[in-house]
């Protein structure tokens, strides 16, 4: 999402694509707020399980909408607050509570490193290898000039199953101590 919804959403709306994805921040504004509401109500690895299932959503989103849907791509936009708040800040949440007072900072910097670092540098490399794996080429026949494009359909697939596969890793193998979620 990070490298190539800009480039992906500027195909569709020019210059006017800095302001649609700004909607993203709105409903990030907004589903921070249900946060404390929801891990009462639902639990960790509901909360965790919600945003995991928005990132699976949200390249799907991705790779049917386009010039004949546009709805699909702003759903994919506005699903940025909930696949942001749901796994990044709930993860904070949870790091912060699970490994207490003493390591907290140490904790909260490993889930930074892990998700922010590790994570970004595979999935910016690997997406690279598939945007590239995926691109076409044309020539203008009116300019004679080469014309780069992509198969968004299969290019957003690709992170749909790999965050579909870890959705399903996690709800299998994550166990949720309930007295954690009850003091978040």
């Amino acid at each position: 999402y990070y490298g190539f919804a800009g480039s992906y959403l500027k195909e569709f709306f020019g210059e006017a694509t800095p302001g649609k994805m700004a909607m993203g921040q709105m409903s990030e504004a907004l589903f921070i707020i249900a946060i404390p509401f929801l891990f009462y109500r639902i639990g960790v690895k509901n909360m965790l399980i919600l945003g995991m299932s928005a990132w699976v959503l949200r390249y799907v989103c991705f790779a049917y909408g386009g010039a004949s849907n546009h709805a699909l791509l702003y759903a994919g936009i506005i699903l940025h607050g909930i696949c942001y708040d749901f796994f990044f800040v709930t993860g904070y949440m949870y790091t912060e509570k699970k490994a207490g007072e003493k390591i907290k900072n140490a904790a909260q910097s490993l889930f930074t490193f892990a998700t922010y670092g590790v994570g970004m540098f595979i999935g910016t490399n690997y997406s690279g290898f598939v945007s590239n794996k995926y691109a076409t080429k044309t020539i203008d026949p009116i300019t004679n000039t080469e014309v780069v494009g992509h198969i968004w359909e299969t290019i957003w697939l690709y992170p749909a199953v790999i965050a579909g596969f870890v959705l399903l890793a996690f709800i299998i193998f994550f166990k949720e101590k309930k007295e954690i979620a009850a003091e978040v």
